[in-house]
């Protein structure tokens, strides 16, 4: 089990980047990520134990580490079996609720929170370079909201996709709110940027992957399509959708809803979407 550090004062030094963690997500925070939850934990521990038993990295498949613990010391105990996955240079840092409400700027129920390294970021080509004979890739353009950017990792972690590609305008899929709710699928499905839609349409081109672009105005219907086995589906924000250069050059597909109602939150659709093509 990793060192267990008991923390007594909210002004500790050895915790200060967990200080005031609402506010550290919309100010730079160099790198690092912050984390929550047991099945958060769970996951990557899982992830970083699978990691250090097939070549010894301290890192999940998408190149991010975890550098610390804080939990409650209600906490430690129920979580021994997760802590015994961890590092054992990794500290756990172990403070009263008191405390660690104070540390944090709101009461924290979970009593868990992990503080990590974000990995480099990967060229695109470099990403889809390693993809299989059959493949399955995430495409998304101008999500800005992170409850959709955290569904739509959580669905592409949940039918298997390999990456994901991020258009510039997209949120950051390390956001405290994005990452709890993914269920921890931001820390582990691979994913890279790209600058526009149109480039991103490249680079699945130039990797072998046919594209699908989802539009209420697709040429195809989702359950008729046969699904291609090197694949991309491109997903746009809510409102203004794909680029309309990007619909005219792609295979766009449609989700028949009821009569006049053509709306489906972005999330949602992905998790239709991937069902189809993982199936």
């Amino acid at each position: 089990m990793p060192l267990i550090l008991p923390v007594n004062d909210a002004e500790d030094p050895r915790i200060a980047e967990y200080r005031h963690v609402r506010e550290r997500d919309l100010v730079g925070r160099q790198g690092r990520f912050m984390a929550e939850g047991e099945v958060v934990l769970r996951l990557l521990a899982t992830r970083l134990k699978r990691a250090a038993e097939e070549g010894g990295a301290d890192e999940t498949e998408a190149g991010h580490r975890l550098l610390s613990l804080l939990l409650s010391r209600a906490q430690v105990n129920r979580l021994a079996d997760v802590l015994d996955m961890l590092p054992e240079d990794l500290p756990i840092y172990v403070a009263g609720q008191v405390v660690m409400d104070a540390v944090v700027g709101f009461p924290i129920h979970r009593g868990i929170l992990a503080l990590g390294e974000a990995g480099a970021l990967q060229p695109p080509e470099k990403l889809l370079s390693g993809l299989g004979p059959k493949a399955l890739v995430v495409g998304v353009v101008g999500i800005s909201n992170h409850d959709n950017m955290g569904g739509i990792f959580r669905n592409a972690a949940a039918f298997g996709a390999d990456a994901i590609l991020l258009d510039s305008t997209c949120c950051d899929p390390l956001y405290r709110k994005a990452i709890r709710v993914s269920v921890g699928a931001s820390l582990v499905v691979p994913y890279t940027r790209v600058d526009n839609a149109a480039h991103m349409v490249e680079r699945m081109e130039q990797a072998g992957l046919e594209v699908v672009a989802l539009s209420p105005a697709g040429r195809e219907r989702l359950a008729e399509m046969e699904r291609p086995r090197r694949v991309a589906a491109l997903f746009g924000a809510e409102g203004p959708g794909l680029p309309r250069e990007v619909l005219a050059r792609t295979r766009t597909v449609s989700i028949p809803m009821a009569p006049r109602f053509d709306s489906l939150n972005v999330a949602t659709t992905s998790g239709i979407v991937l069902h189809h093509l993982a199936s």
